[in-house]
């Protein structure tokens, strides 16, 4: 049976937040437990679905894989199916409101950034330059968001623990404490510059390398360029997402490469030989005699080497026949004059017009 969309299977969008996501992974896995559902077969595997989708919604390299590549872009074994025991499967969702003391420490937000690049900077690979907005200690106040010269002082809600016990039920939890957000500290006098933040906002140039071949969609992950973390915990990361934009000339699908070539009804009716565009210069393309509108020709190996590898792609012509307009008085006298030999021969010459005639009649007999 076809897996589930993860993010189906936790009732979230696919811009949740992992806050958001550990939210709804707990409030399903309570629900469905087995310790609560006993010989529930259906239960227990609504249980084992949605601590599938959790593991790998809820770290952020594996869900950047899922997101961009589905369930093959993911090890399939990382959702095992373990079912453990209750404390064992929901020690990591509750561990912020479970237990333990101390200063709440958490992993910086990851950031997106939206990378425009033409398709000739995309097929071929480049290196860009960009600038993200991120935050940095204050340097006035040395990261302490304390007016320079004083000190944070020790919460007086919570007692510099950082947290505080509240009965909910059966069950006594603790939860950051309200006041000073589980740092254990208070501000009193703050920063002028940092508004007692601790961090300011900057702009951070950074270097990033395109590979050859991307397309509209993919995403570059350069790991720790995101937001800080508090309390000692790591840097989020950065997802560069790519748009390709618009070409006047080509059309890419997946790794084939589309235009359109007008030519003139001669060339169509006689045949000939064009110069075409391609990514790598002009090539030269043979118009066979008779040539309808729409007919498409094929140059081998013109067109793009996808970034997951795979063969080179081809440049696929799409030929329109232009009628030619503001035509002089001979022009004209000499297409009349072409257009009476024709007299009497249209299936021979116009098939396809003589076909669709033949389909009106009937039609209208």
């Amino acid at each position: 049976m076809a897996k589930r969309d993860y993010y189906e299977v936790l009732g979230v969008t696919r811009t949740v937040t992992e806050v958001e996501i550990k939210k709804s992974y707990r409030r399903m896995a309570m629900k469905h437990h087995p310790d609560r559902n006993p010989d529930n077969k259906d239960a227990e595997d609504k249980f084992k679905e949605a601590k599938e989708a959790y593991e790998i919604l809820s770290d952020a390299q594996k869900r950047a894989a899922y997101d961009q590549f589905g369930h093959a872009g993911v090890d399939q074994s990382a959702g095992g199916g373990r079912s453990g025991g209750f404390s064992d499967v929901f020690g990591d969702v509750f561990s912020d409101i479970f237990g333990g003391g101390g200063s709440q420490s958490y992993r910086g937000a990851d950031l997106r950034y939206h990378l425009d690049l033409s398709l000739e900077e995309a097929v071929a690979g480049t290196t860009s330059k960009i600038q993200i907005p991120i935050h940095v200690n204050c340097k006035t106040c040395d990261g302490s968001g304390a007016k320079k010269g004083t000190e944070p002082v020790t919460c007086t809600t919570c007692g510099g623990h950082g947290q505080v016990r509240m009965q909910q039920g059966f069950f006594s939890v603790q939860q950051p404490c309200p006041h000073c957000h589980g740092t254990g500290k208070m501000i009193t006098d703050p920063c002028n510059d940092c508004h007692g933040e601790g961090q300011v906002q900057e702009k951070k140039t950074l270097s990033v390398k395109i590979p050859a071949g991307v397309d509209t969609g993919d995403r570059i992950r350069l790991a720790g360029e995101g937001e800080p973390g508090t309390g000692g915990a790591g840097p989020g990361d950065l997802y560069v997402e790519v748009q390709v934009r618009r070409h006047n000339v080509f059309t890419r699908e997946g790794s084939n490469l589309y235009c359109d070539v007008p030519i003139g009804f001669v060339t169509a009716s006689l045949g000939g030989e064009l110069e075409v565009p391609t990514l790598e210069g002009k090539a030269s393309l043979k118009i066979s005699e008779g040539t309808q509108t729409g007919q498409q020709f094929r140059l081998r190996n013109k067109g793009i080497k996808s970034v997951r590898g795979g063969a080179v792609g081809d440049l696929i012509c799409r030929v329109i026949i232009e009628t030619p307009i503001k035509l002089s008085k001979k022009q004209k006298e000499l297409l009349q004059e072409f257009e009476e030999t024709l007299a009497g021969s249209h299936s021979k010459h116009s098939p396809k017009t003589s076909s669709w005639l033949d389909a009106v009649k009937k039609f209208f007999d």
